[in-house]
């Protein structure tokens, strides 16, 4: 895999108060493409799809609130309506509509309810593994009272709480642990994704940069009759990219396509949850082949 050469330059924008950070890789005439990462994860973790595609679009790839560099939550909480207005801001203050959009996991999510808010600001969506929990998960976690739903949230929140960042001795050991999070992930990229993702304390160790809080949804969302008639009024191309050893369940077997009117699914053997890295090069041609279309 080649090595990361010349990156981008780091720009800030404002959205609820917030200080968010974004990374910008040039090009400004080239059409916008958004790169939005998931969970627990950070703005570098494109780059190596962004240098592949730097020179034909202008790649804006942002740290959701909480991640990354930019700014946590004041409040600790972090729902979907957040992230999605975070996304509204930055595509309104930038001015990239109609964009392009590539996303993973919750950055998925948040993409594809904006697109289903906003479908005339979305000019093609790609979202890997970006559906959310299962039907059969989701339908688990709707038995559940709503008395029980605030307990566990609470309980995982007090939880929280007295939970301070883990401290690492070394960049050799968060990179250990990087490697046991995918086993996808070759060398370089695990001490890349490592290298951006930490912050060094005070006392030499290094942290991971994402507020743990960020681990806990709100037990109120919007439900699943609201999040499917939000699909279903998508009206930009989407390619909903899932990998055949992941945890996700693929919505070409699960019914959730039937929702969308212009997705279509394709899966990657030998990938897990990070299909973009797990198989790069595979991936690379099915989204410049899609997004060329």
């Amino acid at each position: 895999m080649p090595a990361i050469s010349q990156g981008p330059t780091s720009r800030i924008f404002f959205s609820q108060r917030l200080r968010l950070h974004y990374a910008d890789w040039g090009n400004p005439d080239a059409p916008p493409l958004l790169l939005i990462h998931g969970g627990r994860d950070h703005c570098r973790n494109w780059d190596w799809i962004a240098q592949r595609l730097q020179n034909d679009w202008h790649i804006i790839a942002p740290d959701l609130r909480g991640h990354g560099d930019s700014q946590w939550s004041t409040t600790g909480t972090y729902n979907m309506e957040g992230y999605v207005y975070d996304l509204a801001q930055l595509i309104d203050q930038q001015k990239l509509a109609p964009v392009t959009v590539i996303a993973h996991s919750l950055g998925g999510g948040i993409a594809l309810r904006y697109a289903g808010i906003f479908p005339d600001k979305i000019k093609k969506l790609i979202a890997i593994e970006g559906l959310g929990p299962s039907p059969k998960m989701q339908s688990e976690r709707d038995a559940q009272t709503m008395a029980e739903r605030m307990q566990k949230w609470v309980t995982k929140q007090r939880e929280l709480s007295g939970r301070l960042p883990r401290r690492y001795a070394n960049l050799e050991d968060a990179f250990k642990r990087m490697r046991d999070e995918n086993k996808h992930l070759s060398e370089q990229q695990a001490r890349h994704l490592t290298q951006y993702g930490v912050n060094q304390n005070e006392d030499g160790t290094y942290s991971w940069k994402f507020d743990n809080y960020v681990r806990v949804f709100p037990p109120v969302d919007m439900s699943r009759t609201d999040v499917a008639e939000l699909w279903s009024r998508i009206t930009c191309p989407t390619l909903l990219v899932y990998g055949r050893e992941s945890w996700a369940s693929n919505p070409e077997t699960d019914g959730r396509l039937e929702y969308f009117k212009t997705a279509r699914v394709e899966s990657f053997a030998g990938a897990g949850h990070w299909v973009h890295h797990d198989r790069l090069e595979e991936f690379m041609r099915a989204a410049t082949d899609f997004l060329a279309r």
